[in-house]
């Protein structure tokens, strides 16, 4: 039967990770460093191409492009430097100690925010989780960054998947994204506390499942059911979602191809003919309006002519598991991986509540 996980272990988001968090270049870069917050010692972080990032003091103003790095600073305790977020998270989608402080923070975009908002938000720093395709021109340049004082600080586990060595097989460019930002913020303990109780969790599962022999793994397709039935987009293994599964004791159908996604079609899922298959829906704002697409999704391999004979179908083997909760980085990464094995290997995880 289809299977929606409800958590029992795992991370804890203690009272303490609720609490406030305290608080080079010339020109306009300059202007940017003198905003940040009131006193503290220079931090640096790493983008993608290896370019260090240096603030002054921790930045003061931070805005963010979706709801991933939103969400990360809020359980880092630095929620009140967030002044604005594009993609903001849905109802539900957060915990309710998290989704109070989060309805706090000015929604500058439902979706990307428009470049004008962004370069007159007055950030000190941008939290970039994926960055444009290259040759695609989406959002402010480098030079109006610049100009702007808005240094861009991006999230290295999701906006350099592409480039990483893969196939992705662990969590640790998402624990390391926290601690960036975490050394971002001045947060760096909470962020060592977060991360200790995701690899906790992730410890717990490797004990009941990592000595399981490689051919043995059951294989799993994530069924991106909102990225379109015609043209399929796969997760590939260079993205977060196959360190997910692969920590999970499973096998991603499309572990070796060498990108984060790629667009592939329903013969190749056919000729993979997974055991398991995971509904990846994107939060629809209320449990009722999830469960509904959920259903929409399993109808539609139950019905499809190419699809309605695989192993997974046939034996309805699904797994109801939001996209966000696998493909972008954060916290719930850990408590997916615990999910999908409970569900693959529940004999293992009896002593385990």
């Amino acid at each position: 039967m289809s299977r929606m996980w409800r958590p029992v272990g795992g991370v804890v988001l203690t009272a303490g990770l609720l609490t406030t968090a305290c608080g080079g270049g010339g020109g306009a870069a300059d202007a940017s460093a003198a905003r940040g917050g009131s006193g503290g010692s220079p931090v640096s972080v790493e983008n993608c191409d290896g370019e260090k990032v240096t603030f002054e003091a921790p930045p003061g103003k931070i805005v963010t492009s979706n709801a991933a790095g939103l969400e990360i600073l809020l359980r880092l305790g630095a929620g009140p430097k967030v002044t604005g977020t594009g993609f903001p998270p849905a109802k539900g989608a957060l915990p309710a100690e998290l989704a109070d402080r989060a309805a706090e923070v000015p929604v500058l975009g439902r979706t990307v925010i428009p470049k004008e908002k962004l370069l007159g938000s007055g950030a000190d720093a941008y939290i970039e989780t994926f960055r444009p395709a290259r040759g695609a021109h989406v959002g402010p340049r480098p030079e109006e960054f610049e100009a702007a004082g808005i240094r861009v600080v991006q999230l290295r586990s999701t906006a350099c998947a592409a480039e990483l060595p893969g196939p992705r097989k662990d969590l640790s460019a998402v624990t390391e994204d926290i601690e960036r930002l975490g050394t971002l913020t001045g947060t760096s303990e909470r962020a060592r506390e977060i991360v200790s109780g995701m690899k906790e969790t992730l410890d717990t599962v490797s004990e009941r499942v990592g000595a399981v022999p490689e051919g043995q793994r059951p294989t799993y397709f994530v069924f991106d059911f909102d990225a379109g039935t015609k043209e399929l987009t796969a997760v590939c293994g260079k993205q977060v979602a196959n360190a997910v599964i692969t920590l999970a004791g499973a096998r991603n159908i499309f572990r070796d191809c060498d990108a984060d996604y790629e667009k592939t079609g329903w013969e190749d899922v056919v000729d993979k003919n997974p055991d398991w298959i995971q509904l990846a829906v994107r939060n629809r704002g209320s449990e009722k309006a999830d469960d509904k697409a959920f259903d929409e999704a399993e109808r539609f391999l139950k019905s499809f002519p190419a699809t309605r004979g695989l192993t997974a179908v046939k034996n309805n083997r699904f797994l109801r598991i939001r996209s966000e909760r696998t493909t972008t980085p954060g916290v719930t990464n850990a408590e997916t991986v615990e999910q999908i094995a409970r569900t693959l290997y529940p004999d293992k995880f009896e002593d385990v509540r």
